[in-house]
């Protein structure tokens, strides 16, 4: 299946291929000239991204097969990611690598293949990633296991997982620089399930097993460097620490605090011990922005935000422009109640531009759906129909975040969803930043005089309808 899938990918960038081989032997002993090329079928923009540690170093644009190239002159090896909004993946570049890739929007994770120099190591990576995804959906009931029959377990698809990550090591002997990635995505999904167990396995039977695990038990985090800098931008890695974080961050005394101050106080918790453990800045600032951004995005509690914020910059050492902590705690504030919803610029399905403006000096009630999420759709649309019926005073406007034109239009001809306005987002960017909408479950809520009355909630909480006074 594998062979087949290269061989395919081959066919299909011939011309990308054939550049690159003509290259290979004017490769110089002391440069770094270095490759990267590929196809993404159904593109959802003009425009691949190749970045490290976060910073776009190229914007590469789409020809009109779909199809993109760029020579770099001076590429220093390590891990880098390309990214087709909203996926992205790691790529591993060695000293004069030329490779390519193609991919598909429609399965993006799953269609990923490299081919050229340099492609098998980045295979493998894809390799163990999907494994660790598919190890990770087929061991969930594990987390019902008790704790003796869930180490069994977990340590049954670990020694697979290892033997498949010797192989590969022996076969295509690759560098030792590599290699550090290859171990961490190899250890740190295993070392996270280990984490997560006493939490999970509380929240999905009701017993806890904190009292219960063996004394050996964490003993794999010795094995942690928690200031790996190579690491610092690395997903299992970071996963990891924040598993770790979150079990020894967790508050057994939670029936003293209502559930939006005891968020606070573990998350104040966490930070605390992130700045014990860890020393190295970049890595602490990685972690510290992780906490952060899953603390905020969650529903929100004004007072709490600025405790919270106000931890985060005693500890945090990125005070850049660029740091988004910063961008989304402002955000937030200019979006709590009694203020005037920021001005986004919206798409008719005319596909003419609309001001947000024009529709947000009244009560309404905003909520965003994508096709992408068909169950989402049909349901939110349901509940949204019923308050329309049971609340004449407000407008419902649905807002569609990331489908293109046509396949908006098409859904709305198939759905008929009558009486409601539906637009479609000009500039996701703008929209999130301006908005704070990471997550298809938000909905606004617009008071009297369209001045906001709660930016964080949900048409599917309990106490929703409360709000529509």
């Amino acid at each position: 299946m594998h062979s087949y899938r290269n061989l395919k990918v081959i066919a299909l960038l011939i011309p990308l291929i054939t550049l690159l081989s003509s290259c290979k032997n004017e490769f110089k002993g002391s440069d770094y000239v270095a490759y990267f090329g590929g196809e993404i079928v159904n593109p959802n923009s003009q425009y691949v991204l190749f970045c490290k540690d976060n910073e776009v170093i190229d914007s590469i644009k789409l020809d009109k097969n779909n199809r993109f190239f760029v020579q770099f002159d001076s590429l220093a090896p390590g891990l880098y990611t390309f990214k087709h909004e909203p996926e992205y993946q790691y790529v591993y570049f060695d000293k004069n690598d030329s490779l390519m890739v193609r991919v598909n929007t429609r399965d993006f994770d799953n269609s990923v293949i490299f081919c050229g120099r340099g492609d098998q190591k980045n295979n493998f990576l894809m390799e163990q990633y999907l494994k660790n995804e598919k190890d990770k959906n087929k061991i969930f009931e594990a987390f019902d296991y008790d704790i003796e029959k869930f180490t069994k377990a977990i340590d049954s698809s670990y020694q697979t997982a290892t033997k498949f990550y010797t192989a590969k090591k022996e076969e295509i002997k690759w560098s030792d620089e590599f290699d550090e990635y290859a171990k961490a995505a190899l250890d740190y999904p295993y070392y996270s399930r280990k984490e997560l167990y006493p939490m999970v396995h509380k929240m999905r039977t009701g017993n806890d097993v904190y009292e219960k695990i063996p004394a050996d038990y964490y003993n794999f985090r010795k094995n942690v460097d928690c200031n790996n800098v190579a690491l610092s931008n690395f997903s299992p890695f970071v996963m990891y620490l924040s598993h770790m974080l979150n079990n020894m961050g967790a508050i057994n005394y939670h029936n003293h605090f209502s559930e939006v101050d005891l968020a606070l106080k573990t998350n104040i918790n966490k930070m605390n011990i992130a700045d014990t453990l860890i020393k190295n800045e970049k890595v602490k600032n990685t972690i510290l922005n992780n906490i952060a951004f899953t603390y905020l995005l969650e529903d929100q509690n004004m007072v709490n935000n600025q405790t919270f914020l106000a931890t985060y910059h005693k500890f945090s050492t990125d005070k850049s422009q660029k740091n988004e902590i910063i961008k989304i705690g402002d955000a937030i504030q200019l979006l709590k109640a009694g203020n005037k919803l920021p001005e986004v610029m919206l798409l008719n399905r005319n596909g003419q531009k609309i001001s947000s403006n024009t529709f947000t000096n009244q009560k309404t009630v905003i909520f965003f759906w994508t096709a992408n999420a068909v169950s989402h759709l049909e349901a939110v649309h349901k509940k949204i129909l019923d308050f329309q019926k049971k609340h004449p005073d407000y407008q419902f406007v649905g807002i569609n975040i990331n489908d293109s034109q046509d396949e908006w239009n098409t859904l709305l001809n198939k759905y008929k969803f009558s009486n409601l306005k539906e637009y479609r987002c000009a500039d996701f960017e703008d929209l999130k930043t301006k908005w704070v909408i990471t997550k298809i479950h938000r909905t606004i809520i617009l008071g009297d005089n369209g001045l906001v009355s709660n930016a964080f909630t949900n048409v599917f909480e309990l106490n929703f309808e409360e709000e529509l006074k």
